[in-house]
């Protein structure tokens, strides 16, 4: 109860800065600090430079296709090594454009960034939303949360269930019981095993979950060993299915 307490009180906390900034200051882009019209909102220009994701993708990664496709295809990486999750969606490529707003977001505290992701959250995840029983984020470790004061990808859950309430959102449905060394720059091998047995499903939510469809929530897709770890200790739990949604992908080359 306690961690739940501590989701809340930083989202309230953070939806009344917003509200405090909102009303003292012009809204600024994000990304740029250029004036735009509300808060949230991102310059026309640097909208133009992000890359969306599109069709064709992968039909469970959905990482994209630089050809055409006649039918759902899923990629070689997916084939070989298929994902312990359903499918993943995401709204935009993680490059120098995108990259820039999302750190912002992450570790500067630009936090009304998160109105911006909610139209792109949803028409890259419509499907995945439609099939949702549940959503829930990607955890931080209590620890780091205090020291960030905010879950980035509960931040984005609490603005889009806002869209729909015949939906269950569960802000602490996966608990991180390990406190795991940041992924960043750590290869595929190695964000595996650094997050392996990281997670565990909240004991007053397991009876909640069992038998639904889930869809989990993050910011960035990198290789897909956090979400597929969660995915792996969701299904433990009984749970229907489990799919992605994040707002960024890295793309390889």
């Amino acid at each position: 109860m306690r961690i739940q307490s501590l989701f809340q009180n930083y989202d309230n906390l953070f939806h009344f800065g917003e509200r405090v900034v909102d009303f003292i200051l012009p809204p600024l882009c994000p990304a740029t600090g250029e004036i735009v019209d509300t808060l949230g909102m991102v310059d026309s220009k640097y909208w133009q430079s992000l890359n969306f994701i599109h069709a064709p993708c992968c039909k469970i990664c959905g990482t994209p296709f630089a050809f055409e496709i006649q039918t759902d295809m899923a990629c070689g990486t997916c084939l070989e090594t298929p994902p312990t999750y359903n499918t993943h969606r995401s709204a935009l490529v993680y490059d120098d454009a995108s990259k820039s707003l999302i750190l912002r977001f992450k570790h500067g505290d630009q936090t009304h960034a998160v109105k911006a992701f909610i139209p792109w959250l949803r028409q890259a995840g419509r499907e995945l939303i439609t099939q949702a029983d549940i959503i829930m984020p990607v955890p931080l470790h209590k620890n780091r949360l205090i020291k960030r004061r905010y879950n980035q990808a509960n931040l984005i859950g609490r603005e889009l269930i806002k869209h729909y309430p015949d939906k269950t959102y569960l802000a602490d449905g996966l608990l991180r019981k390990k406190q795991t060394e940041s992924q960043g720059h750590k290869k595929a091998d190695d964000r595996r095993r650094n997050v392996a047995g990281a997670f565990a499903v909240s004991p007053i939510h397991k009876d909640i979950i069992e038998g639904k469809n889930i869809l989990l929530l993050d910011d960035v897709y990198t290789t897909g060993a956090t979400v597929n770890e969660c995915a792996k200790t969701l299904l433990k739990a009984e749970t229907q299915s489990v799919n992605i949604l994040t707002l960024a992908r890295v793309v390889k080359n």
